[in-house]
């Protein structure tokens, strides 16, 4: 095996690497976000919210990712060009870059999957602490503020690492809309030096480390918020 090629790409190595990292960390913190929301929709919202919370996570969670992906970059990001006075706005530089279109797609499609993790947690915190919450007359915004979105959050620690890392290796769908990650720098190098291990090894290397990190990264908030049962 021959590594030498590193040395001549190893600038869009970095590149790659930042924009995996970038896809990842734009998409779970907006897709977080949006979660809760989910969450607290099914939980104790409306029927009607309820039902279109559920409609959904059962759409994003039942098809796959990949579709959404080029459903959105073919399908809308065709259409975006045909609104009047987009191609002249300060927002068509962002709006033109399947960038853009992958950090929406991974984000709605993260907030599906984390929607029912919190969904879970929420339903999991004890009864007795909101109870006791109301009793100190906290209102509904403090309690959910400071007792039930936290607790459900340390119950949920866990499942949330895991779903960060399986959005981790998800970013690769990237690569299919113009996106240039890791996977399509490695896939760029195998093109041009027709070496096809090395490239996929050194994607491998970085993705298992990040998982590493990902992973000693939850397990300290673990032990410094430990859950009680």
């Amino acid at each position: 095996m021959s590594f030498t090629w590193i040395s001549s790409y190893w600038l869009l190595l970095l590149t790659g690497a930042w924009q995996t990292v970038s896809l990842l960390v734009i998409s779970v913190a907006f897709g977080f976000v949006i979660a809760v929301g989910l969450a607290f929709a099914q939980v104790s919202g409306r029927r009607l919210t309820r039902l279109l919370a559920r409609g959904y996570c059962t759409f994003f969670r039942g098809t796959p990712l990949l579709i959404q992906l080029w459903l959105l970059y073919y399908g809308v990001g065709s259409l975006l060009p045909m609104v009047p006075g987009i191609r002249q706005s300060l927002f068509w530089p962002i709006l033109r870059e399947g960038f853009f279109f992958a950090t929406v797609s991974f984000t709605l499609n993260y907030a599906a999957y984390e929607a029912e993790v919190l969904r879970g947690a929420l339903l999991a915190v004890p009864k007795g602490e909101l109870e006791a919450g109301r009793a100190f007359g906290l209102s509904p915004w403090k309690l959910i503020r400071r007792i039930w979105l936290p607790r459900a959050i340390r119950i949920a620690l866990p499942t949330i690492a895991g779903e960060i890392v399986m959005q981790l290796k998800a970013t690769p769908l990237a690569f299919t809309v113009t996106v240039i990650d890791l996977y399509a720098v490695a896939n760029k190098v195998r093109q041009d030096t027709l070496l096809v291990y090395e490239p996929l090894l050194v994607v491998t290397l970085f993705y298992l480390a990040l998982t590493a990190v990902i992973a000693r990264v939850f397990r300290g908030l673990e032990a410094q918020v430990p859950v009680r049962r």
